[in-house]
Order: structure tokens, then C-alpha cells, then sequence
């Protein structure tokens, strides 16, 4: 959840895009009927936004349920920018041996489904309403206690989270990829013990939760280091640094560190991603292509093969590098850095603060030849608009700010008081709805292309909402 948290309040609760029932199919359409009301009874919980930190509701019910988080080892992956991308690559090289898996990130773009993932693949209608119902006479029995005891009932969250695990567990997986949804410490997916902790870089956000200042945030992610752990650690400042390598002194595990241990040698521009050269902790791959853009993409393949080291070799053997660059070469990350429309190209990113804004913008300038890019821009009101509209000033020509369907979306006008300030009035175009301002992104590009002879572009970004409705407008939702 730290690469945003995504709305799922009002209408889009309900997955629009599961698959439709055949005519006639009465089982399929009461199926699709049951997960509806699956949905809009877990958007009656808390939702992402609001958090009460304790692992007391989710320890209870897995508790009852037997562990199910303990079928089956665990590659855990926590941060504050990169953990889904880096989930997804991990995930992909365990498929490339062979290993049956589980994924679990968050948010998704479309559908909850999206979340639950068996390799590779979202749960269908049949497997997700089954695992709910399966486990809600569980997790009623904690709601009602800890109600009683004055608190709240599990959150949407947590309630995925447990799924997840109870998915995992019956499916059953060779191992799973989990990603936190914030923080780690007290984080729902923490009363799983990853046997390959993985810590993507740190930066500020959701400081009302995780704390004022680097360290702490990092403290609070080095909660997800287990005793004897292996722990992978991708680049960081020397904050945290300082705080995660302390705890891993504590937990007596081993760390393997980017730029120390393992990194990028070598990376190249190629068509429809690059081509790296990775170093992990026991062996050299090269050739490798990723279909991903951008430099914080190589390092979050770095970190991805670390930790695939660690776990099926201890970090201290080398790799099949066939199965290696296959695993990389079927790595997608949809909504990060992703190419929608040609004529003019859009691009379209989930980045939602200043560190995710500067690496989208290197990106930006790395991986695509823009002689005029126009940016289209909806932030959500606890991020840093300021920072995240100063990032991305040097690579646009001009902005067009709007607002996503989110209750908790900054108001138009508003940002646009920001973005004068940052980019000049000239500059910057106000929109009241996203469809409008992709519109007139898309005609402000077609006016530069003809004037420049091409190379015009828009890119729509400022959190995983903006990214998610951008491509449903724009045809790119996955059945």
C-alpha cells in the first residue's frame, strides 16, 4: 500500500471487470451475484486509509485457522517506493524454476482479485468467494470480540490479507511473495515469517502512521527482519541504512547489500524495456532483458534476483542464467511506467510522492526520446503535491491538473495553485475531470507533434487511483 493507497470507497468496490456470466449460465451468474455482495461487504471495513497499528485482530484469526502462514515459506518484501515491481520480479524468476507460487500486493488498479495472486495469475470468482466464505465465520468470531472490547473489526486490508493466506495455504504454493501494505512492524502481513526479508529504499510518507523522519520509518520496516532471516536490502541513505543493518545484527540474520554485495553493472536502452548486466550475491547474469523502464527498474531487478538467490541458494550459489533471464523477460508491472496509447504516446505511472516523481522523471528522460511532453496530474490530499510537482517540472512542458474519482482527491483548483507556483501560469491547465484533462493533454501533444514533426507525448500520473482510472479510459483493463 505504500506505492499508494487506492481508494476502494463508492462504486469501485465492485469488480466491473470480473468476467461476465454467459447467457444462461444461472450457476456462473449466481457466482458473479455472490461475489458482489463478497465485495461490498468488505468495503463496509475500514479502508486503507484509516489504520489502528496492532497484529492482535489478524494473529487471532490465523490462530484459529491453524497458520496458514506458516505453510509455506515466505519471501517478504517491505519499503517505502519499488515493493510491488520488486514483488512482481521476484515472483516471476520463482516461476522461471519451476515453483508453484503466491503473490500478494497492494492496492490493484481494477479488481480486488488482482491482489491474490496464484502463479501469476489473479484468483478467479470460484476461488475467491470460496476462501471468503470459508473463513468469515472465523473472522466474525474476532470482529464481535474485539468489538466488545472496544475496538474495530478487522479492515479491508487485514481481511485481504488473511485471504491471502488461507489462499496460499489450500492452494498449496512451493512459496510465497508478500508484499506489506505499510510499514512493517505492525503491519497485517507480519505475523508471517519471511525466511527472505527484502527492503526496498525508504523515503518520508505516511508519516501520521510510520513516524517524522527517515530512521524512525525505517525502524518501523525493519520490523518484518525475522531471527536467522536472510535480508536484502536495496540502496538506501544512511539513516536507514544505519537502522536496518542494526537490526540485522539483532536478529543474527544475513544481508546482502546493493552496491556492496550485489547491483547493476551494466544497463542499455532497448525496445520496450532494457537490456542489464546484474550481479548478484553469487554470480554475474548478463543479457538480461527486462521489459520495464528506467534506472529505479534495474535496481529493483537487482534486489528481486538477490533475494530469488537467497532463498533457493542461500546467496552463496549461482543460478541456472537461462532461467533467469526467462523469469525477467515475462516481468510486467502494469500502472508503473506503462506505454498505453501510441499517437501521441501515453504513458502512464502510479507514482505519488517526491521519491516516485524523481524516478519516474529519470525514467522519463532515460527511456523515451520526448521533444515535448505534457503531463496530466491528480494527487490524493495526505501526499506531498509540492514535491511530486517539483519532480516532475524539468521534464514536462506543460501540466494539466485534475482530480481522480477519489473522495480523498485534491481539488483541482487547489493543485493548480501549487503548480503555478512551481511551473508558471502559462504553463499549467486545470481540468475538473480526468477524462477532460487526458483529452486536452492528448490535443495540446497533437498541436506540438505538427509543430515539431513528432515526438510529442503525455504522461498521467500522482497516485495508483489516477493510474487506474487513466487506463480504464484508455482500453488497457485486463479481463
Amino acid at each position: 500500500m505504500d506505492e499508494d493507497e487506492l481508494d476502494l470507497w463508492g462504486a469501485r468496490e465492485v469488480d466491473e471487470h470480473a468476467p461476465a456470466a454467459p447467457l444462461g449460465d444461472d450457476a456462473h451468474a449466481g457466482l458473479l451475484a455472490r461475489y458482489v455482495e463478497v465485495e461490498r461487504e468488505l468495503a463496509t471495513r475500514w479502508p486503507e486509509s484509516k489504520l489502528e497499528p496492532s497484529l492482535d485482530r489478524v494473529r487471532a484469526v490465523v490462530d484459529i485457522l491453524g497458520d496458514p502462514q506458516k505453510a509455506y515459506p515466505v519471501i517478504h518484501v517491505a519499503g517505502t517506493n519499488g515493493k510491488t515491481s520488486t514483488a512482481r520480479m521476484i515472483e516471476s524468476l520463482l516461476r522461471s524454476f519451476g515453483l508453484r507460487t503466491g503473490l500478494t500486493t497492494s492496492p490493484h488498479l481494477h479488481s480486488v482479485r488482482e491482489r491474490i495472486r496464484l502463479d501469476g495469475e489473479a484468483v478467479d470468482l470460484e476461488r475467491f468467494v470460496a476462501v471468503h466464505d470459508d473463513i468469515a465465520p472465523y473472522v466474525d468470531a474476532v470482529d464481535r470480540r474485539t468489538v466488545e472490547l472496544g475496538g474495530p473489526r478487522l479492515s479491508y486490508f487485514e481481511m485481504l490479507t488473511v485471504m491471502a493466506f488461507a489462499t496460499f495455504a489450500d492452494a498449496p504454493v512451493d512459496v510465497a511473495v508478500i508484499e506489506t501494505g505499510m510499514g512493517g512492524t505492525w503491519d497485517a502481513t507480519n505475523v508471517a515469517d519471511g525466511s527472505v526479508a527484502v527492503i526496498t529504499p525508504i523515503d518520508l510518507d505516511h508519516q501520521e502512521y510510520l513516524g517524522p523522519d527517515i530512521a524512525t520509518i525505517a525502524g518501523e520496516k525493519a520490523g518484518i527482519i525475522k531471527d536467522q532471516a536472510a535480508v536484502v536490502l536495496a540502496r538506501q541513505g544512511l539513516e536507514a541504512a544505519e537502522v536496518l543493518l542494526r537490526r540485522t545484527v539483532e536478529a543474527g540474520a544475513t544481508v546482502a547489500r546493493e552496491g556492496v554485495e550485489f547491483g547493476v553493472v551494466s544497463r542499455a536502452p532497448a525496445v520496450g524495456g532494457q537490456v542489464l548486466a546484474l550481479q548478484g550475491p553469487g554470480a554475474l547474469y548478463d543479457d538480461i532483458f527486462l521489459p520495464l523502464f528506467g534506472e529505479h527498474q534495474a535496481s529493483n531487478a537487482a534486489v528481486a534476483l538477490a533475494a530469488v538467490e537467497a532463498f533457493l541458494g542461500g546467496g552463496a550459489q549461482s543460478l541456472d542464467p537461462e532461467l533467469v533471464r526467462a523469469g525477467f523477460a515475462s516481468v510486467s508491472s502494469p500502472g508503473r511506467l506503462e506505454v498505453v496509447r501510441r499517437g501521441p504516446t501515453v504513458v502512464v505511472d502510479a507514482a505519488h510522492n517526491p521519491h516516485g516523481a524523481r524516478a519516474l522523471a529519470s525514467a522519463i528522460a532515460d527511456g523515451f526520446e520526448f521533444t515535448r511532453l505534457i503531463g496530466v496530474v491528480a494527487v490524493l490530499t495526505d501526499k506531498d503535491a509540492r514535491g511530486l510537482l517539483i519532480a516532475l517540472e524539468p521534464i514536462l512542458a506543460e501540466v494539466v491538473v485534475t482530480r481522480s474519482t477519489s473522495p480523498r482527491a485534491v481539488d483541482p483548483d487547489e493543485l493548480a495553485a501549487l503548480a503555478v507556483e512551481v511551473f508558471g501560469q502559462e504553463r499549467v491547465h486545470v481540468a475538473a475531470r480526468l477524462s477532460e484533462a487526458i483529452d486536452v493533454a492528448v490535443e495540446l501533444a497533437d498541436e506540438a507533434a505538427a509543430e515539431l514533426g513528432g515526438g510529442a507525448g503525455v504522461l498521467v500520473t500522482g497516485s495508483v487511483v489516477t493510474a487506474a482510472e487513466a487506463r480504464a479510459l484508455l482500453g488497457r483493463v485486463e479481463a
